[in-house]
């Protein structure tokens, strides 16, 4: 019995010291007020986008959820409304599988909105299939979609003093690669789209997510603009709603277990979006509130250079 109960004490041990070293993310602390400034949250209805949204609610923006569920998007205006005294949070419809979509959301913003002040693209799956383009999901959808949202609303976010683009990457981006013929040829990261495949290639649209904030930051240098990527922790979401019967029967077991609440996931974040002074790092990866280092293939500047044009004209804006 005691050999057990000391291997069951080694046991919590090890689970506490993951935890609290590894998994438990950094808590964002900040009195910033955003009142007169307008901000797109993509993917807020849920995960983590929705206390994102409602913490920049509570400071006073005026918030544009960008979902493609319009049903879980009102729903989540209606709380985050009720919770913040904000009335200025809003829906519209964003459908980042379809560049049409993107392109209709884009226009109508640019006809209704006079400013933007932070554009946060936190969207993202794991997911097989292929989006209304063609392209794989996870590609189309986690790199693509903002990639054509963000060129879209540029000239916007130019026009005010300070604005910030935030793309939510992810640590698995270490894991991913690109392979620019597979992509011409099969408009995809991976061969195929079971759902062994759908994971990897989630990885590589996280790699093409800092790749895309790399190269944004050296395009927008000299500009009023600055843009951030980051990893948010490993959060219990709706990210895998699309994963296999076994992925889906771990999944809740090993969120108990070890992932951030979506409220924590959220703090990079909004410590991208609102830290003062972090003008200098722009087009710099971060995680748990600071600073950090990327991949090797996420510090390759030609790479980065070679997404951006492939991705121009995938988008047809070449």
């Amino acid at each position: 019995m005691s050999v057990l109960l000391s291997v069951l004490a080694g046991v919590l041990a090890v689970y506490i010291l993951l935890y609290y070293s590894v998994f438990k993310g950094a808590k964002f602390k900040s009195s910033v007020m955003l009142k007169g400034k307008t901000a797109i949250v993509t993917g807020s209805n849920t995960g983590i986008g929705k206390p994102t949204a409602l913490d920049l609610a509570k400071r006073g923006a005026r918030v544009i959820l960008a979902c493609r569920n319009q049903q879980k998007a009102e729903a989540a205006v209606y709380d985050i409304r009720k919770e913040s005294g904000n009335s200025e949070v809003l829906h519209m419809h964003l459908d980042l599988a379809s560049l049409k979509s993107v392109r209709d959301f884009a226009a109508i913003f640019l006809k209704r909105e006079p400013r933007l002040d932070l554009l946060i693209n936190n969207a993202g799956l794991i997911a097989s299939g292929r989006t209304d383009d063609g392209f794989g999901m996870a590609f189309g959808v986690n790199h693509l979609g903002h990639f054509l949202l963000t060129l879209l609303l540029l000239d916007r976010l130019k026009q005010v003093e300070h604005s910030r683009i935030i793309n939510v990457s992810a640590l698995l981006h270490r894991l991913g690669s690109i392979d620019f013929n597979l992509l011409n040829t099969n408009k995809d990261l991976v061969t195929d789209n079971s759902s062994c495949h759908a994971l990897r290639a989630y990885c590589h649209s996280k790699l093409c997510n800092v790749l895309f904030t790399r190269e944004l930051a050296n395009r927008l240098e000299g500009t009023s603009v600055t843009c951030y990527c980051l990893h948010p922790g490993v959060i219990a979401t709706e990210i895998g709603r699309n994963m296999n019967l076994v992925q889906k029967l771990l999944y809740p077991i090993m969120s108990k277990l070890f992932f951030l609440d979506p409220e924590g996931g959220a703090q990079t974040t909004l410590y991208c979006a609102l830290q003062e002074g972090l003008e200098p790092l722009s087009g710099r990866y971060f995680s748990s509130c600071a600073l950090q280092n990327v991949s090797a293939d996420g510090r390759d500047d030609a790479l980065a250079r070679k997404l951006w044009e492939v991705s121009e004209r995938l988008c047809g804006l070449s």
